[in-house]
This record gives structure tokens, sequence and C-alpha cells, in this order.
């Protein structure tokens, strides 16, 4: 795993340092820091979270997160976001071992206007399903629950936040029940030749785990590129987020690296 880990580390530091042609036109980066602009994209987000547990174990998380929008009328739009997990977890009770393997799948599918003005807004369902290739990648329990986006862009700016709960509505008797709660805010400044400035931490709640094990709070920020290798147009940005607020065993800070390959119309 440490071997996958080094050649996306390479190949994210190769493209965001190149210098050749860059794709900075100020829609298209905009429309990448929309999470339900009609642009079709494909996301792989790579989290390494170090720190966990008593022996400083880390974990990767490599996300693989297509988005389609589907013009549903001359008025609306729907908008499909997946979120496929690749985990390598480690086993926290020892300073060795882990496991790798597809974690649940989760998919999220937002209503929104396509002439919302200065407040744009989705609003839809998050449909989770119990895909992991292992007990210790999963919740064993497909989850339901509602999702929302909430946005708005001024000149260079783009900010917004993400929102969803999951329950679980069934599975595996023997696995315990899920509600979660997830919040993303982001908040992206634009600046010349394709380069941005970016704060997004995910902020988590598992509402089942007992009082001081619920909250994981990150705070952080990055900067990304939109550039060109031939044709093809990409967004690439790397992260650093600390939690300033975890659970026992969580991780003290997390590593993000991202390539997203995008599909203008």
């Amino acid at each position: 795993m440490k071997s996958i880990y080094l050649i996306i580390v390479m190949i994210f530091y190769s493209l965001i340092y190149i210098t050749g042609t860059t794709y900075a036109q100020e829609d298209l980066a905009q429309k990448t820091q929309n999470p339900i602009s009609d642009l079709i994209s494909l996301p792989f987000q790579n989290n390494t979270n170090f720190g966990i547990g008593p022996y400083n174990r880390t974990q990767n998380v490599l996300n693989i997160q297509p988005v389609v929008p589907f013009s549903i009328s001359k008025d609306w739009n729907l908008i499909t976001r997946t979120i496929a997990p690749l985990i390598s977890q480690p086993d926290i009770s020892s300073e060795s071992g882990s496991t790798f393997g597809l974690g649940d799948i989760n998919s999220s599918l937002f209503l929104s206007p396509k002439d919302a003005g200065k407040i744009i807004w989705g609003i839809g369902p998050i449909l989770s399903f119990p895909t992991a290739t292992d007990d210790v990648l999963g919740t064993g329990k497909f989850g339901l629950g509602p999702s929302l986006v909430v946005l708005t862009i001024s000149g260079p700016w783009v900010a917004g936040v993400l929102a969803n709960n999951i329950w679980s509505v069934a599975g595996k008797d023997d696995r315990a029940d899920v509600n979660q709660m997830l919040i993303q805010y982001f908040i992206n400044y634009n600046l010349s030749q394709g380069w941005y400035l970016v704060t997004a931490p995910i902020i988590t709640a598992n509402w089942e785990s007992e009082s001081g094990n619920q909250w994981t709070v990150p705070l952080g920020a990055g900067i990304g590129k939109i550039f060109k290798i031939g044709s093809q147009p990409l967004n690439a940005s790397v992260h650093a987020y600390s939690n300033v607020v975890k659970s026992d065993f969580g991780a003290d800070w997390t590593l993000r690296l991202q390539l997203q390959f995008l599909f203008p119309n």
C-alpha cells in the first residue's frame, strides 16, 4: 500500500507543477467548485489519515467520485454524485496488520433548478449500500437520508455547504445501527492562471457513539490548479487538515490529494 501511495503522490506533484498550457477559464474553475453544476467529472480523492489509535497507525481512503448531471426538464437538473471508497484499514489494536478492499458505496441525487439566481441549491436523497468486501470496511447496512447543497458565487469567491444524514433502514441484524451526519463547508478563492485557494473540511458526527466520541471536526486548507494535458482539462489540489475534535481512536490529521477529470460540454 505504501508503494501505491508514493505513486499517487508522485503523479500528483508532477501534474500540479506542469507549466504547459493551462485551462484557466473562470466558468470552468467555478463549475468544479460547485457540487451541483452541470459539469460531468471524475474525481479521484485520496485521503491519508495519520495518527490513528495508540500505535499511531495510518489509514488510506481513495474515493472514486463520478459526478453526472442530467437535464430532466427546461427548468431542472438532476445531479448524481457517487462515492466508491477503496480503503486500507489498519488494525488499530496492534503495530502491524491491515485490511484492504472496497467500502460502502454512497450515492446522492440532487434536484437543482437550472436558473437558481444568486443562491444555488440542490436537494434530494442519499443512499448507502453495504458493498464492503470486509466487515471492518463497512456497516453491513443499507442507509437512507436527506442531502442538501447550498452555495453562492461572487466574483472570485465560491462558498457553500453540503450536508447529509444517513440512517440504516435494512441489513445484517448483528451489525450496529447507523445514524451518521456529514457537513462539508467549502470556500474557494480563484486566482489567475487556474490557481485557487480552498478550505473544504469534512465534519462528521456518529450519533450512535457514546458522548465525547461522536464528532470529528477538522480545520485546514489547500491549494489547487486547473490545467490541461493535451485536450483533457483537469483539476488537481492538495489539502491538509488537523482534527481539532476527534474520537478516542480518530486520526490526528489528514493529507488530501485530489485529481479530477473534467468533461465540459
